[in-house]
C-alpha cells in the first residue's frame, strides 16, 4: 500500500483508520477540461487530505499545495511546497465555522450513493454541493463543504462541475500525515508566499531618490547621471519562454518636488557601435545628431547605421506632490500615499530575454528633494501563444532623458519635415507593428500640453496612421495630487485634459499595423503641428517608436 509522505516534516501526527480515496474530474459547459490533474481526496474519520494525482506522485509543478482538515480541531492546515527545498504551512481555524448553507429536499444518486443538496453563494457565484452520509467520513474536493458529509459533486453557476469519478474503499490502512505547524505563518502571509512563488521577481530599484543635485553619487549597483535625475542599474534576465508575460511595477512618492513631471523607464541597446551609454558617460553631444532644417541639433533621438536609440519600456507622469504634500488639507479629500504604475511589456521581451542589460529611470525635475521610486520586473510563465516579437528594433525616441545634462527638447515638429528616420531590414518582416508612444508638453493655456494636436505617421511617403492623442480622464486621479493648484472655476490643475497624459498615470502605446515589410531600406516620418513659442514658453513632443515583427 502506498504511503504519502511529505518532505521536510519535523514532527508527524499519523491518524490511521478506515479510509476512502475519491477521485474527481472537472468539466465546463458539459465538456471535460483537457489535461487536468484530477483532484484526489483521502478521507479518514479524523483527517482529510485534499491533493491531486500528480502531487501524490510528486510530479506536480511547484508550488504544490495540499489542504488537510484536522477534524479534532475543526481546522484547515494548508501546506505548499514552494520549491524542492522550501515549504510553508498555515493553520486556519476560522473558515470552516463561517461556512453557511441552504439545505434543500432534493436528492440524486452519484456513483451509487444517494446525495443531498446544499446551496451557498461566494463572491456572487452560486454553488450547489451534493453530499452523502453513506461513507461515514467527511470531505470535499475544496475547502467548501468539509463538514457536510462526503461531497461528491460541486456545481458552480450551473456550468462548471467538479464531480467524483470513483470512490475507493482502501483495503489497507492509509497513512495521512499532518504537517507540523509549529513554525507556520498566518494565512495572509501563506497566500502571499504561494502567490509570489508562481512567478519570478527581479528587483531593480528600492526607494531610490531621483532628484536634481550636484551631490548625487553612484554606488556599486546604481549609477546616477544628469545631476541625479537618471538612475541606471545592470540587470540580468533569464531566458523568457514564449508565451510568458512580463510586467513593470513602479511606485512613486514625492520627496520634495510638488510638480507633475515626465518619467520614463528605458533600456539601453548595445547592438551597435555607438550607444546611449556614451551619452551618459561622455555628454549628450557624444550621441549622433539629428537635424531637420529648423536650425536645432537633437542628440540621440533617431536610429542610424551605428546607433540605436533608447527602448522606452514605460512612460509615466508623477502627480502633484503625492505623500510629501499630503499635509495640504481639503474637505472630503483623503490623499493617496503613493502612486502605483503597472504595465505589460511582454512584446518587448526579445530585447532583454537571456541578456544582461542596463535599465534606467528618468524623472525630469529641478528639485533637490525630487522623487522616491521603487521598481520591480516580474516574469509570469504562460502556455498561450507568445505575445512577444522576435524583432524589437528601436527607431526613435525624443524623450530628452538627459534634459538636465543638456539634451535638447523634442521641438523638431515645428518644421515640415518633423521627425524622419531611415532604417534597413536585412530580411523580410511579417506582421510588422510600430509601438508608438506620444505625449505633448509645454506652454500654458495655448501650449501643446493643453491643445489637441493631430499626430500623422508616414511610411515610405504614405500615410499609415493618424490620431489626436488626448486624455479626458485626468480628473479621476485627483486624490493622487495634493499639491495641484485650484482655480476660480472650481477645477484643479490635475483635472484638466492633456495631450495623452495625466498627472499620476502611465501613458500607454498605440500599435500601428505596418503589414509585411520587405527587406531593404525604409523611411518613417512623424508629423505634428507643433504650436509656436509664447514668450519664454515653448511646446515639445515626446515620441518614441519601436518596430516589432517576426
Amino acid at each position: 500500500m502506498k504511503k504519502w509522505m511529505l518532505i521536510g516534516l519535523l514532527s508527524l501526527q499519523c491518524l490511521s483508520a478506515q479510509s476512502f480515496r475519491i477521485t474527481y474530474q472537472k468539466s465546463s459547459n458539459g465538456t471535460i477540461i483537457p489535461n487536468q490533474d484530477p483532484v484526489v481526496v483521502l478521507a479518514t474519520p479524523h483527517l482529510t487530505l485534499i491533493s491531486s494525482v500528480q502531487m501524490l506522485q510528486q510530479k506536480a509543478s511547484f508550488p504544490r499545495e495540499e489542504t488537510f482538515v484536522d477534524r479534532k480541531r475543526n481546522a484547515l492546515v494548508q501546506k505548499a511546497q514552494l520549491n524542492a527545498q522550501r515549504f510553508v504551512v498555515s493553520v486556519d481555524s476560522v473558515s470552516l465555522e463561517k461556512q453557511q448553507f441552504e439545505f434543500t429536499s432534493e436528492t440524486k444518486t452519484i456513483l451509487g450513493y444517494v446525495c443531498k443538496k446544499a446551496v451557498t453563494s461566494i463572491n456572487s457565484n452560486t454553488l450547489e454541493l451534493w453530499y452523502t452520509d453513506a461513507l461515514g467520513v467527511k470531505g470535499s474536493p475544496t475547502v467548501l463543504g468539509q463538514n457536510l458529509g462526503m461531497v461528491l459533486e460541486i456545481v458552480r453557476n450551473g456550468n462548471f462541475v467538479t464531480t467524483a469519478l470513483s470512490v475507493e474503499k482502501e483495503k489497507q490502512k492509509t497513512a495521512v500525515v499532518l504537517p507540523d505547524t509549529k513554525n507556520g505563518v498566518d494565512l495572509l502571509s501563506y497566500r502571499d508566499l504561494v502567490w509570489k512563488s508562481r512567478f519570478i521577481t527581479l528587483p531593480v530599484f528600492e526607494k531610490e531618490i531621483i532628484n536634481f543635485s550636484d551631490q548625487a553619487k553612484s554606488n556599486d549597483s546604481i549609477l546616477r547621471f544628469a545631476n541625479g535625475t537618471i538612475a541606471v542599474r545592470k540587470i540580468t534576465f533569464p531566458v523568457i519562454t514564449p508565451g510568458s508575460k512580463v510586467f513593470i511595477d513602479l511606485i512613486e512618492q514625492s520627496n520634495g518636488d510638488a510638480y507633475d513631471r515626465t518619467g520614463s523607464v528605458f533600456l539601453i541597446p548595445t547592438d551597435k557601435a555607438n550607444t546611449f551609454w556614451n551619452g551618459l558617460t561622455q555628454g549628450a553631444n557624444a550621441l549622433p545628431l539629428y537635424e531637420n532644417g529648423n536650425g536645432k541639433k537633437y542628440q540621440g533621438v533617431v536610429a542610424t547605421n551605428s546607433y540605436s536609440p533608447l527602448v522606452e519600456l514605460m512612460r509615466f507622469f508623477t502627480p502633484f506632490g503625492i505623500s510629501h504634500f499630503n499635509h495640504i488639507s481639503l474637505k472630503d479629500k483623503t490623499w493617496y500615499t503613493q502612486v502605483p504604475y503597472r504595465q505589460d511589456i511582454s512584446e518587448l521581451a526579445a530585447a532583454f530575454s537571456g541578456k544582461e542589460v542596463y535599465l534606467g529611470v528618468f524623472i525630469g525635475n529641478y528639485d533637490k528633494g525630487g522623487h522616491r521610486i521603487s521598481m520591480n520586473i516580474t516574469l509570469h510563465p504562460e502556455e498561450q501563444s507568445s505575445a512577444a516579437s522576435p524583432l524589437v528594433m528601436p527607431l526613435f525616441n525624443t524623450v530628452n532623458v538627459m534634459e538636465m545634462a543638456g539634451q535638447e527638447y523634442g521641438t523638431m515638429f515645428n518644421h515640415e519635415k518633423g521627425l524622419e528616420v531611415t532604417f534597413t531590414l536585412t530580411q523580410d518582416v511579417r506582421g510588422a507593428r510600430l509601438r508608438y508612444l506620444t505625449t505633448g508638453h509645454g506652454g500654458w493655456e495655448n501650449g501643446d500640453e493643453f491643445v489637441p494636436k493631430k499626430n500623422t505617421l508616414l511610411l515610405d511617403g504614405k500615410e499609415i496612421f493618424s490620431i489626436v492623442p488626448w486624455r479626458e480622464d485626468c480628473g479621476s486621479y485627483r486624490l493622487f495630487n495634493p499639491a495641484s493648484g485650484n482655480f476660480p472655476n472650481g477645477l484643479s490643475s490635475s483635472d484638466y485634459s492633456r495631450s495623452n497624459w495625466c498627472p499620476g498615470m502611465v501613458t500607454y502605446p498605440y500599435y500601428v499595423d505596418l503589414g509585411d515589410l520587405k527587406a531593404g531600406t525604409h523611411t518613417l516620418q512623424v508629423k505634428i503641428p507643433q504650436g509656436a513659442p509664447e514668450g519664454s514658453s515653448f511646446s515639445a513632443w515626446n515620441v518614441s517608436g519601436v518596430l516589432l515583427g517576426h
